[in-house]
Formats: structure tokens, sequence, C-alpha cells
């Protein structure tokens, strides 16, 4: 385990060196990020600076999941900014009735475009696909958080084919300035990457054909992806965003900082291929920033965390409670007040608490719905690593 951040060796793409101090801490990862920075800031200045667009009805594609960056982003650019908006949802499944709820404010108090897209049935065979596949080990960096970014990829690709299809040069996505660490920003890369991963799932639908045409587009026709948040990173304020939200009466709330009903299953493809937990990369982020600048308030972009509290040791008690419910194994009454002590020094409030507690004993029944192996029931909890 790093001396500094806390990741394991086991960690994919983290190396320990006879320090004690892990590849990510020494900043091994920097170059990458760099040419991701200097992209994403030249986009943004370039969209910043636009008029609007002759080409289209609309001067971006807004990509708005109801969660409050992009609630925010979408406010900014049609109320202050005057842009023309398309403002485009996909209906993932797994999305909690939070971020639904944040939607429909939007629609009362914000004037742009609003369409809504989905594909149920394809999506979800991905996830299957993602989930069930075994894992190549030691792996590269961020295999761990493989699920989340091939759901989030997809439908970034249908995104990318509305606006293709409508000549919309711009798509703005509320990225936080830590998920650059999992988004790429070229748009003929993204789908690249994704057809090399689940093309024959793709392959026999419309969509197939479509995201062929992109591959072979001229540059000028393709749209640009913009994400305001990464290029003006050192103003990213969560907590004045949701206050901010509020008092326009643009925000719901949500119990915890993300909306996904996935959340239990995340943990468990982390714990069960990693040995981590599925934000661990932010907590690494915490602990690494809490050593450098202990003075600092919020210590990660995506995620608060309690400056008491003990993360190696919370980790080790989430992964046995993910591992048992996985199985079908223990008491769910005890399972729930473990769970709920676990999110509650994680600075979660009570109520918050117990909506990802139960979410979490619900895991085999998510799972069986999506057709993702578990052990089977009865198993005391699954053998990590394998």
């Amino acid at each position: 385990m790093c001396s500094i951040c806390a990741l394991k060796d086991t960690h994919p793409g983290v190396t320990l060196g006879a320090d004690g101090v892990c590849s990510v801490c020494k900043l091994d990862t920097a170059g990458e990020l760099l040419a991701n920075f200097s992209y994403t800031k030249r986009v943004f200045e370039e969209f910043a600076c636009s008029g609007p667009d002759p080409r289209s009805d609309y001067d971006c594609l807004f990509l708005y999941s109801g969660g409050k960056d992009s609630t925010y982003l979408l406010d900014k650019y049609v109320n202050e900014h005057g842009k023309r908006v398309l403002s485009y949802t996909f209906d993932v499944p797994f999305e909690s009735t939070y971020a639904a709820e944040n939607i429909k404010l939007a629609r009362e108090r914000i004037p742009a475009t609003f369409v809504v897209d989905s594909d149920d049935d394809t999506l979800k065979a991905v996830m299957r696909e993602v989930f069930n596949r075994p894992v190549d080990r030691p792996g590269k960096y961020l295999d761990e958080k493989l699920p989340c970014v091939s759901c989030r990829t997809f439908f970034v690709m249908r995104a990318i084919l509305h606006a293709f299809r409508l000549r919309i040069r711009y798509i703005v996505l509320g990225a936080d300035p830590q998920q650059i660490l999992t988004m790429t920003s070229d748009v003929r890369e993204i789908v690249r990457g994704f057809w090399q991963a689940f093309g024959q799932q793709l392959a026999d639908g419309p969509m197939g054909s479509e995201l062929e045409d992109i591959l072979f587009a001229p540059e000028d026709d393709l749209p640009r992806i913009v994400f305001p948040f990464i290029a003006d990173r050192y103003s990213y304020d969560p907590q004045r965003i949701v206050a901010e939200l509020k008092e326009k009466g643009l925000y719901a709330s949500s119990p915890l900082e993300t909306h996904c009903t996935l959340f239990p299953l995340l943990n468990y493809y982390s714990y069960a291929n990693w040995d981590c937990m599925f934000y661990k990369l932010n907590a690494a982020s915490y602990r690494r920033s809490v050593r450098r600048n202990a003075g600092h308030g919020r210590t990660t972009f995506s995620l608060a965390f309690p400056r008491a509290a003990e993360l190696p040791d919370l980790e080790e008690r989430l992964k046995g409670l993910v591992l048992d419910i996985a199985a079908g194994h223990g008491d769910a009454d005890e399972q729930e007040r473990e769970l709920v002590d676990v999110f509650t020094r994680l600075d979660a409030g009570e109520e918050a608490a117990r909506f990802v507690a139960r979410q979490f004993l619900d895991m085999r029944r998510t799972a069986a719905e999506l057709g993702i192996e578990l052990p089977a029931a009865g198993v005391a909890g699954a053998e990590v690593g394998q």
C-alpha cells in the first residue's frame, strides 16, 4: 500500500517503488493528462468565443444528466450566455429518481430545446459484457472503472450521432475536473475505442453504420467536445454550485454525489477484480492532497471526504459487506446497520446512508435483471482476484 495515498499494488496500472510511494503520487500519468488539458482548454476557448453557427439551428448539443454539474452549466449557457442549446438526455435505465426530478425542474425554468434518447437493450447488453468478461491482469490504469466508463461512453456516442446528424458543431459535457482521467476528448477516438471493445453488440443495428460514417468523415464535419469545468478547473466549487442551483429552484438534491443505481455493482466489480472500492482513486486523491496541503478545504474535485475518516479501514469494512451481499451471505438487517455506519463515517447524512445501503442490499436483484453473474447464493464472500 502506498505510504502517501493508500493505493495498493493490486490496483491496475499502479506500481510501488522501493520507497513505498506509488507511481500516481510520482506523477507518472502527468504527461497524458497535460496533453488532454491542453486540448480541452483550446476547444473550450474556441467555443466560448463562437457566435451563432449558421450551419445549424443550435450552437451546441448539451449532454444533460440532471446532476448538479450539468444543470449548472445548462442554466449558465442558456440564461447567461444566450446560446441556442439542444439539451440532450440519454435515458439511462440506471439513473435514480433524483436525476429525473432535476430534469423536470430544468425543463420548467430553462428555455432550451429538450430531447430524450434511449436504447435500454443495447446499453444493458454492453454492461453485461463488461461485468461478465474476465479481466486482464495486472491491468491498465483506470480498468477498475471500466463499467462506468463504458456506460458513459455509450451515451456520449449517442450524443455524438445526434450532433453529427444535425450538424451541431459543439457537444458540451459537464464532467468535473477529476473526470478528465476517464474522458477522451477526441470524437473519432471515442468511437474507435468503443467499437473495438463492443462492435459485436452494435454491428447489426443502425448505430453501427452511422458510427462508421463518423470514423471516415472529414474533420470539419465532426462535432467537438467541450469540457467547461475541466478547462476552467481551478474555479470548480461543488458546494457553491449546489447552493446556487437550490437558490434558483433548479436542484431537488441527491442523497449522495452520485445518481447511479449500479453503484453497488460497480463496487463489487472493483473489489472482486482489483481489491479496491470503486471510488478508491478519489479517496487516494484526498489522502494525497491532505498530505501535501493540509489546510485546503476540499481535497478532491468529485467527492468530499471527511478528514477524520480512516479510509483504509472503511474500505476493508465495505469490501467484506459487498462480497458477502453479492454472494447472498449474511444477515440483511445487520448488513444495513453496517453500511449505514460506513457511509455515515464517509460524511453521508442519515437519509443518504440508508438510501445507498438499501441499494447495496438489492444488489443481487439488480444483477439478475441485467444478466450479470454473481457468486451462487449462500456462498461466503467471493475470492478477491479470481
